[in-house]
């Protein structure tokens, strides 16, 4: 028999899930390095050539129900950060750093990869006691980003998982 978690955690986890998809990883640290996406024809295709257009989408609806990113169709800058995107952004960047450091997962892995592996042991850092291990500077500031945002929609139960996964495949 298969116990369910409890409510909160749940969310928690799959919150996590959505947040460490990499196109969305990419996307949010992409506008937050460089800047606002322009809205000139061709501008998202050239700075995301390798995803899919289904992937892009997903990335961009994504960002755009979290609150992460502004969308406006008419301005010159078609998508910009929000001050929730902004903050996840330096979650990512702490993440990546810290992972970095460490060679977490392994030496050869790239900003998305750290990112990912790195939240996920967030997600599932709980102990068979209920408490976490000691935490560190990403998970930090997952924790305080969460809390600081816990109204974030409960975007990932309106969403297919097998969606999901799929992007996270790619």
């Amino acid at each position: 028999m298969t116990r369910s978690l409890p409510g909160p955690l749940l969310h928690e986890r799959r919150t996590i899930r959505t947040l460490t998809l990499p196109a969305l990883i990419r996307l949010v640290t992409e506008i937050d390095d460089n800047g606002p996406i322009a809205r000139q024809k061709g501008s998202l295709q050239s700075a995301f050539g390798d995803l899919t257009p289904g992937q892009l989408r997903h990335a961009i609806d994504s960002a755009r129900d979290l609150g992460l990113i502004h969308a406006d169709e008419q301005a010159p800058d078609r998508y910009r950060l929000t001050v929730r995107g902004e903050a996840l952004a330096e979650v990512y960047d702490t993440a990546a750093r810290w992972a970095r450091e460490r060679q977490f997962p392994d030496d050869n892995s790239d900003f998305v990869t750290r990112v990912q592996h790195t939240l996920q042991l967030h997600g599932g850092s709980l102990l068979a006691s209920g408490s976490r291990p000691e935490p560190s500077a990403p998970h930090q500031m997952l924790d305080e980003f969460l809390q600081a945002y816990s109204r974030l929609p409960n975007y990932t139960d309106a969403r297919s998982t097998q969606q999901a996964e799929a992007e996270r495949a790619a």
